[in-house]
């Protein structure tokens, strides 16, 4: 919080002798004082060459009331003219080493959750894809035994029939009744083949 003023060169003279401020005669202590701060010497001070010239707000404060009270022609915002707020720097407090230790500790553990997070996202991710390459398997799987069902439907049909085309030409002597008994036997071959492959299909479809 500032609580002093830099002197400018218009409040130097008016203090200097025969400046204005000694047609008001000043009290003693109060020139004393003022005469003090202004020739003082301040660390940290902003001008580079001399003394700081550092006022305080409460010598600004009885030199506006002594001129007050004795309806003075001399303002203060005019002897006031250079001045300057001085504005300390800010000298800032040593860190904790306890504390700081504590901060990088969470620091660490705030880390490595975000490392698991991320790795667990990864692990789910991987299990998904494991999962839908395990289910397409599967599929082709099933496809493929359905394939090789049909194809061994159509092979028993035929062979049957060309078998009882070929057998019953000694049964019967006609084209006609050899392809009809031909036909009749494949139909019910047929008929039995379709009917243990509708069961093995529903078979696969309820394991899927």
């Amino acid at each position: 919080m500032a609580s002093y003023l830099i002197a400018g060169d218009r409040l130097v003279r008016a203090l200097a002798p025969a400046g204005e401020l000694e047609q008001e005669r000043l009290p003693g202590k109060l020139r004393a004082e003022l005469e003090a701060a202004l020739e003082k010497k301040h660390k940290g001070g902003d001008r580079p060459s001399g003394p700081a010239r550092l006022v305080s707000f409460r010598l600004i404060r009885d030199l506006h009331q002594y001129l007050r009270e004795r309806d003075s022609a001399l303002y203060l915002h005019e002897l006031l003219e250079g001045s300057e707020i001085y504005l300390p720097e800010v000298e800032k407090p040593p860190r904790n080493p306890e504390l700081v230790a504590r901060l990088e500790k969470i620091k660490v553990q705030l880390a490595n959750e975000e490392y698991k997070r991320i790795t667990r996202n990864v692990t789910c991710q991987d299990s998904r894809h494991g999962g839908i390459l395990s289910d397409l398997g599967k599929e082709v799987r099933s496809i493929k035994a359905l394939v090789i069902t049909i194809f061994n439907f159509i092979v028993t049909v035929v062979a049957a029939f060309i078998c009882t085309y070929l057998g019953s030409q000694y049964v019967f002597t006609e084209m006609a009744s050899r392809i009809l008994a031909a036909l009749i036997v494949a139909s019910v071959v047929g008929l039995a083949e379709l009917y243990v492959m509708v069961r093995a299909v529903e078979g696969e479809f309820g394991e899927m």
